[in-house]
C-alpha cells in the first residue's frame, strides 16, 4: 500500500529560474510605478490615493511596490470551493489541477444536424449536463453564450441553467453589478442563505481588465463586489501580443502581471484575504489573418510562466487548456487539446478553464467535452507517475518467472493491473478487423455517439421545489428590473 513516504516519480517542469522569476517580478512593479494604470472606477482612484498610490488627473494610477507585496502577501494561497451540497470539489492550492468549461462560445455545431449555427441557451443546458455527467470535469461554465436569451438577462439565464443541470462548482461570468447582486441572489438560495454561500463558495466569477493596463469601471465594480461579499473571483488579463500587448513574450508577460497585480492589489485592499484566483492570459495575434491565437506555442510559454511566477507568489494560479484553433473536431483539434493539456498539468495550473473551445473561441461543439474529458483522464494518468518502493519493483516476482516466462498468471499483475495501467473510454485499441468489423469509425464518431448517450441516460439531480420557484421568482424579477439597464463597462 502507498504511504506518504512511499517514493514516486512524478512528470512537472519549471520553465522560470529564481533568477528570471526576480527579473519579471521586478519589470513588473517598475511598470507599476512608472507606467501606471488606468482605472475608471472612481471609488477605486480614492481607495488607491489612501493606500498611498500617486492618482492622477486622467485617471492613471502609479502603484508603489510595497502595495503590490503587501496583496501578495494578504491574498490566500488557498482557495477551496464547494459543490451544490456543501461538499469540498476543488482545492485550488500549490500545484493540485482542476479542469472545466469557459462561458463564451458564440457558435455551436448542432447535435442532431451537424451544423454550425449561433448558439442558444438550451447549448448551455446540454453542454451543462454533459458536463455533469463526466468524471473528468470538475466545474461546469455556461459553454455557450445563450443568444436568444435578452441581451440583459443572458449571463444570469446562463447561470440559472446551471444550477438546474449540475451539482458541480460553477465558473461564471456576469454583464455588470446589476446581474451579478440577481444571480449571487440565487447563488444563496440554492445554498440557504448568503451566510452559508460565503461560508461554502460554489462559485467562482470571471472577470477581465482590458489590455493595455486599463481597467474598466465595471470590471472593478464586479472586482470589489465579490471582494466584499467573498465570492471567489479570476481577474486575469486576456491580451493578444502584438495587438493589445507587446509582440514580445517577455513584454506581454510583464505587462499582463502588471494589470493582474493591480488587480490584486484593489482586490486586497477593498477586503484583506478574500478569495481570488490569479494568472496571465496571451494569445497571439496572426497578422496574416487578423485572427486571435489560442493553440500557439506562444500561449503555453506565457502560461507556463504565468504558473511558475504565481507559485512563487503562492496564489492560485489560473490557465487555459483544452483550447484549440481548430473549427471541426479534427487532427489539429486533437493536436492542440492534448498539448494544452498536459502543458497546462505539468506547470501545475490550479484552475484550467475553456475545456472544449474551438475556432479562436469562437465555436463549441458538444462532443468536444467528451473527447476533452479522455484527454484529461490521459493526462492526469501520466501526472500521477509511478511508485518505486518495493511491491513495484517486484523482485521476487521476477525471479519466480525467470527468463522466456509469462507474467499473466503472476499475483502482481491482477493487482497492479488497474492502478498502473490506463484504460480509456473513448481511444480505439482493438485491432484493425475488429475495428473494421465495428464499422470502423474515428475517434469524432465514437465521441459524437457517446455524447448522445449522455444525453438520452443522465439526468441531472433537480434542485428542490422550494429552490427552483425562488429562482423563477428571481428570473421574473430581473426581466423587468433588468429590462432597460445599461450595464457599466
Amino acid at each position: 500500500m502507498t504511504t506518504s513516504s512511499t517514493p514516486v516519480c512524478t512528470p512537472r517542469y519549471r520553465l522560470l529560474s529564481a533568477g528570471q522569476i526576480e527579473r519579471i517580478h521586478t519589470a513588473t512593479l517598475e511598470l507599476l510605478e512608472t507606467v501606471g494604470v488606468t482605472i475608471g472606477h472612481p471609488g477605486a482612484r480614492v481607495m488607491l490615493a489612501e493606500a498611498g498610490c500617486t492618482v492622477r488627473n486622467d485617471g492613471t494610477v502609479l502603484i508603489p511596490g510595497q502595495l503590490v507585496e503587501a496583496a501578495i502577501q494578504s491574498a490566500p494561497s488557498s482557495v477551496i470551493i464547494y459543490n451544490r451540497h456543501g461538499e469540498k470539489a476543488l482545492e485550488l492550492e500549490d500545484r493540485r489541477l482542476h479542469f472545466g468549461l469557459g462561458t463564451d462560445l458564440a457558435h455551436m455545431y448542432d447535435l442532431a444536424t451537424g451544423r454550425l449555427r449561433k448558439s442558444t441557451l438550451k447549448d448551455v443546458q446540454t453542454a451543462v449536463r454533459i458536463a455533469d455527467a463526466l468524471p473528468e470535469i470538475d466545474f461546469v461554465a455556461s459553454y455557450a453564450i445563450p443568444n436568444d436569451s435578452p441581451p440583459n438577462l443572458l449571463y444570469l439565464d446562463a447561470f440559472k441553467s446551471q444550477l438546474e443541470h449540475s451539482t458541480k462548482p460553477i465558473f461564471f461570468s456576469a454583464g455588470g453589478l446589476e446581474d451579478i447582486r440577481l444571480i449571487r441572489e440565487m447563488a444563496a438560495a440554492v445554498a440557504g442563505g448568503s451566510d452559508n454561500l460565503r461560508r461554502k463558495p460554489f462559485l467562482i466569477h470571471y472577470s477581465e481588465p482590458l489590455s493595455p493596463l486599463t481597467h474598466t469601471a465595471g470590471a472593478v465594480g464586479k472586482l470589489l463586489f465579490c471582494a466584499d461579499h467573498h465570492i471567489p473571483i479570476t481577474y486575469t488579463p486576456g491580451m493578444m501580443s502584438g495587438a493589445s500587448g507587446p509582440v514580445t513574450l517577455a513584454g506581454a508577460l510583464a505587462m499582463g502581471n502588471a494589470e493582474a497585480l493591480s488587480g490584486l492589489v484593489m482586490h486586497q485592499l477593498r477586503s484583506k484575504g478574500a478569495p481570488i484566483i490569479s494568472g496571465i492570459g496571451v494569445a497571439v495575434m496572426d497578422m496574416v489573418r487578423a485572427t486571435c491565437i489560442y493553440g500557439c506555442p506562444e500561449h503555453r510559454l506565457v502560461l507556463s510562466a504565468c504558473a511558475d511566477l504565481y507559485h512563487h507568489y503562492r496564489v492560485p494560479v489560473w490557465g487555459t487548456a483544452g483550447v484549440t484553433d481548430a473549427n471541426c473536431l479534427d487532427l489539429q483539434a486533437g493536436m492542440d487539446w492534448g498539448s494544452s493539456l498536459l502543458l497546462n498539468a505539468m506547470a501545475g495550473v490550479n484552475l484550467i478553464h475553456d475545456v472544449g473551445y474551438m475556432g479562436q473561441g469562437l465555436v463549441g461543439h458538444p462532443a468536444a467535452l467528451v473527447v476533452c474529458d479522455e484527454i484529461i483522464s490521459y493526462t492526469r494518468r501520466f501526472m500521477r507517475g509511478f511508485e518505486l518502493d518495493d511491491d513495484h519493483f517486484s523482485l521476487d516476482t521476477i525471479r519466480e518467472v525467470g527468463a522466456g516466462g509469462s507474467f499473466l498468471a503472476a499475483r502482481p499483475t491482477a493487482r497492479f493491473l488497474r492502478s498502473e495501467h490506463w484504460y480509456p473510454n473513448l481511444c480505439n485499441r482493438s485491432s484493425v478487423g475488429a475495428w473494421q468489423d465495428k464499422g470502423g469509425h474515428d475517434m469524432a464518431d465514437r465521441a459524437v455517439e457517446k455524447t448522445r448517450d449522455i444525453l438520452r441516460s443522465h439526468v441531472p439531480q433537480a434542485l428542490p421545489d422550494s429552490v427552483q420557484n425562488e429562482l423563477e421568482r428571481i428570473r421574473l424579477h430581473a426581466e423587468k428590473y433588468l429590462k432597460d439597464v445599461t450595464f457599466t463597462t
